[in-house]
């Protein structure tokens, strides 16, 4: 910290107007988690923070800290990632992972792994080659996993139930998912049976380990029938 300001690396998961001119963004860092802040003028046309303020923006930040609170007194974004912002259902994907980070992180509790989830998400999202529902399914469980508060196993083959024709392959994805280094979570592809099982034993743990619906996820769930 010099004079008052720390640098801060992260994503802006959140950016809501104050009044008519100002903004407040919450942040999740590396260095202290999830934390909030006050942009100045942010809502003015022309302001250097309104694009810097944007969801998805990640980047350096340069926050003063005040008594109460902190203010924003610049920032670097390395990548605003507008691909994100394409279509609709891309965007409805990158909001959701934005909703369930901030479920999910804590003020002031440094987890990186939660950035760094984020930001190699957001790149899965903007690749053909990867479906953006197995995308989806990865972040969600490495979410839970990252929190730990999680199935080891698929929930829904315990308990005597059958695991169907493609058990062993929903099993051995799951484990991969839960245990592989970040880098390569999003180096894989799988069948659409083995995609569909995988999404049911997701949901089921969601379930067990979250109290609220997520907005985005509604949206998108319609969209896609």
């Amino acid at each position: 910290m010099r004079n008052g300001v720390q640098e801060v690396t992260g994503m802006v998961i959140k950016s809501m107007p104050v009044g008519e001119r100002d903004r407040r963004v919450t942040l999740m860092t590396m260095e202290q988690g999830k934390l909030s802040f006050f942009a100045r003028g942010a809502g003015k046309p022309g302001s250097p923070f309104m694009g810097v303020t944007r969801p998805f923006s990640y980047g350096k930040f340069s926050l003063f800290q005040g008594r109460d609170s902190y203010s924003l007194e610049g920032a670097e974004i390395v990548n605003y990632f507008e691909k994100l912002s394409a279509d609709l259902v891309t965007t409805c994907y990158a909001t959701y992972f934005l909703e369930l980070a901030d479920y999910y992180a804590r003020e002031f509790a440094p987890e990186p792994g939660i950035l760094k989830l984020l930001y190699l998400s957001f790149l899965a999202l903007q690749k053909p080659a990867i479906p953006q529902l197995l995308t989806r399914r990865i972040f969600e469980l490495r979410m839970m996993v990252t929190d730990g508060s999680y199935d080891a196993l698929p929930p829904l083959y315990r308990g005597g139930r059958e695991p169907g024709a493609s058990g062993a392959d929903c099993t051995y994805t799951w484990n991969y998912i839960c245990t592989s280094p970040l880098e390569k979570l999003f180096s894989f592809s799988v069948t659409e049976e083995i995609l569909s099982d995988l999404g049911k034993n997701v949901d089921a743990s969601l379930r067990k380990y979250t109290d609220r619906k997520f907005h985005s996820l509604e949206i998108l769930e319609m969209m896609n029938g």
